[in-house]
């Protein structure tokens, strides 16, 4: 999965947030993190390094690049070695590598949204975001000799929020192809395609090749992501710096640069860079709301205005526009006013699981136990970590508990 940041709601007031199903952008996981990113911009290095100030940052860890990004362990070449060279000759190896991937094969490798792994690590933690699992196979794929091709999926839209940045989140997965020598042998004519989701939500799906050079800069965006929710901006500018220099024509890597100066307290470079991103794509939504938040922050607020005017006619009914409504509802104990407003958010993003989660509070509120622990359920599916999955296990028990002695609802 990828990411992108978003600072602020597409609204004047109240915080935005914006990984990585697979990577993130930010737009406040490119603010990324910002979701599945058209071609971006054909801009030159030269063209871009204006926009990088290396003075304001100390120093911090280099970056990885690609080849430590795609370095393979010893575990992974071991397990090549005993698992997959013996059914070379049976099945080739296209197919030995696409079945040990596969929901019964011999990796099996859990979805983790907390943090984007390098091959090696999501292959020693067997868990990892769709960028992780792309980049884990894309490294044993190349080792076998197999040709890679890399995809952006653009699905619908989905956002995930940490503490106050808006996460956009997109998505992307790999095809292997049959080594050129080995084509016509072993019915291995056609790619198979590695990805975590089931192959029903993947039909029709409109995908876009992409080169491994902007799957490293994906990654090392998610990584300036990370670091910008831990807080810690220096790393974050660190990654992010190295994403730009990696591709300098990835549009999403530029908002999570923004949002990083905003955070940095750099408000002239924040506003630099959203405009720089607004002259190549003038309907970018993540870095128009971005820039807007940094002229109400300079005082030039009829130019916000006038930003935010636009953005309420994009789009009237953002991201987290129903939820956070539902959230000021249950402050003030209009339980049943939050339901309802909970259940609109639901309704247009089923996959995400605070919703879920919050839609049970309200639930419990009202006395609706059952309905509550159906929705905790959900939410324990939705989940995209596993610390989140084990938060919510915890509550469904403990709610199933009450229902189950009839113990008092706290209204």
């Amino acid at each position: 999965m990828r990411t992108v940041p978003t600072e602020h709601p597409w609204r004047p007031a109240g915080a935005l947030l914006r990984r990585l199903a697979g990577f993130a952008a930010a737009a406040a996981f490119t603010g990324l993190l910002g979701a599945c990113a058209s071609p971006g911009p054909a801009t030159t290095l030269a063209a871009a390094s204006p926009l990088l100030h290396d003075d304001l940052f100390s120093p911090a860890p280099a970056p990885m690049g690609p080849d430590e990004i795609f370095a393979l362990s010893p575990a992974m070449r071991a397990f090549l070695a005993t698992q997959i060279e013996p059914r070379v000759s049976s099945v080739g190896r296209q197919r030995a590598l696409f079945d040990a991937l596969s929901e019964r094969g011999a990796l099996r490798i859990a979805f983790d949204s907390a943090v984007t792994r390098t091959a090696a690590q999501t292959f020693e933690a067997r868990s990892g975001n769709c960028l992780s699992l792309v980049i884990m196979t894309g490294a044993l794929a190349r080792e076998l000799g197999l040709r890679v091709h890399y995809q952006d999926a653009f699905l619908e839209e989905s956002w995930q929020r940490n503490n106050d940045l808006l996460l956009q989140v997109g998505h992307v997965n790999v095809q292997l192809g049959p080594r050129v020598i080995d084509t016509g042998t072993h019915n291995q004519t056609t790619e198979l395609l590695v990805d975590f989701l089931p192959p029903s939500l993947l039909r029709n799906v409109r995908t876009r090749e992409i080169p491994e050079s902007t799957l490293v800069a994906m990654f090392q965006n998610n990584r300036a992501v990370e670091a910008l929710v831990r807080g810690n901006l220096d790393e974050a500018y660190a990654w992010s710096r190295a994403s730009v220099r990696q591709e300098p024509g990835f549009l999403p890597e530029y908002n999570t640069l923004g949002v990083i100066y905003l955070r940095h307290g750099n408000l002239a470079q924040a506003g630099e860079v959203f405009s720089w991103v607004l002259q190549h794509d003038e309907s970018n939504t993540r870095a128009m709301s971005n820039l807007a938040d940094v002229l109400q922050r300079e005082g030039r607020n009829a130019e916000a205005q006038q930003l935010f005017a636009r953005l309420a006619r994009l789009d009237p009914e953002p991201p987290f526009h129903y939820f956070n409504l539902g959230v000021e509802a249950m402050k003030r104990k209009d339980y049943l006013a939050a339901r309802k407003l909970f259940e609109r958010e639901v309704s247009r993003a089923d996959y995400y699981h605070e919703f879920h989660y919050w839609l049970a509070l309200a639930d419990y509120q009202l006395g609706r136990l059952e309905e509550a622990r159906e929705e905790l359920a959900l939410a324990v599916e939705t989940s995209t970590s596993r610390h989140e999955h084990d938060l919510y296990a915890a509550k469904l028990s403990w709610l199933s508990a009450v229902r189950d002695k009839g113990l008092p609802v706290h209204q």
